[in-house]
């Protein structure tokens, strides 16, 4: 006779292995396995067969335990057969020295309980029905195979995840919001995103997914952030960049002026004279909250052309144009191209 897995109930101490009282209720046997199997689990372990043994004796114990009727035999087990050993392998009709036969015939001999036959022949040792049923191996649970000791231990595997995406403003990604998710099976789950989160971003909730099938842990959620462009700022990192148009004026002989920012309060910033299109300048601390700081705002100024010139502004352009006709914004550019 193959003893198989029940033989690990006198030979194991399942609350031992999990770190457990033998009185420790449903939620701490849970919570003690979830720990374990987190710090044991193959994908944290690469490569180490002692880690892989240790997560399937954690699995074992918690589906024994886990389920009240299992764990309530497996009670009366540990504490009926102390020192009991199964090592006969007796066959029909024969005697097996020290096996279940003996070891159940003894315990439940004189009892008033309802008895069940053994299907393992010897000496005519009953047993209750719930351990006759133990002995035939746990059909139903999805732990072991066919009906008796051959099939092999499943651990408890994680649930499946589910993706998810939602779409935020620009401002709600940099400064956090709350979002509902519509869920399968009808109930919301609202999730408040990171300050500072990105588009594409993926955002991990563990143990609002799937359930386990068999006792494992809960699967995760995997949101997908997409964020609106602004029509002023765009983000680098934790910067932010936009585009400020200034005036040929402004930019020749110098200006202060209104920028904008994300949280609507206009600052003052000085633009230096002679300013070229294209020149960036900094504003510090107006950009990006973050765990490392926060960024600043990078403001490009972008000289601007009038299209429609008054007369006035037309003859002021003129003189403009007689007063600086010996300045050559492109002198010595050919040159330069003929060179290289």
């Amino acid at each position: 006779m193959n003893t198989g897995p029940q033989n690990d109930w006198f030979e194991k101490d399942f609350y031992k292995t999990l770190g457990v009282s033998k009185d420790a209720s449903d939620a701490e046997i849970k919570k003690a396995y979830r720990k374990l199997a987190r710090k044991y689990h193959p994908d944290a372990n690469p490569g180490d067969s002692k880690a892989e043994d240790k997560f399937k004796e954690l699995g074992q114990a918690h589906q024994v335990l886990s389920d009240k009727e299992s764990r309530e035999q497996y009670d009366q087990v540990r504490v009926m057969g102390s020192g009991a050993r199964f090592t006969g392998s007796g066959g029909p009709g024969g005697g097996a020295s020290g096996g279940f036969d003996d070891v159940f015939s003894d315990l439940f001999g004189g009892g008033g309980r309802k008895r069940t036959r053994s299907p393992y022949g010897g000496g005519g040792g009953d047993v209750p029905p719930d351990l006759a049923d133990l002995l035939n191996g746990f059909g139903g649970s999805g732990g072991y195979g066919g009906g008796g000791f051959g099939g092999g231990y499943s651990p408890p595997v994680k649930g499946g995840d589910i993706k998810s995406n939602t779409t935020l403003s620009f401002t709600e990604a940099i400064n956090g919001a709350s979002v509902k998710l519509n869920m399968p099976g009808g109930k919301p789950l609202t999730v408040r995103t990171p300050i500072g989160v990105k588009d594409g971003q993926k955002i991990r909730l563990a143990g609002k997914g799937k359930a386990s099938p068999n006792g494992g842990e809960t699967g995760d959620v995997i949101l997908t952030i997409k964020v609106k462009p602004h029509p002023v700022f765009t983000r680098d990192g934790d910067n932010l960049r936009m585009d400020l148009p200034v005036s040929f004026d402004e930019a020749a002989l110098g200006a202060e002026v209104k920028v904008p920012t994300l949280d609507g309060m206009p600052v003052t910033m000085k633009i230096a004279p002679g300013t070229p299109s294209g020149r960036t300048m900094r504003l510090r601390g107006k950009g990006v909250k973050s765990k490392k700081g926060t960024g600043d705002l990078l403001v490009t100024a972008e000289i601007v052309v009038p299209q429609n010139l008054s007369k006035d502004a037309k003859e002021a352009v003129e003189s403009f144009r007689t007063a600086t006709e010996n300045e050559d914004p492109r002198d010595g550019l050919l040159d330069k191209a003929k060179a290289s």
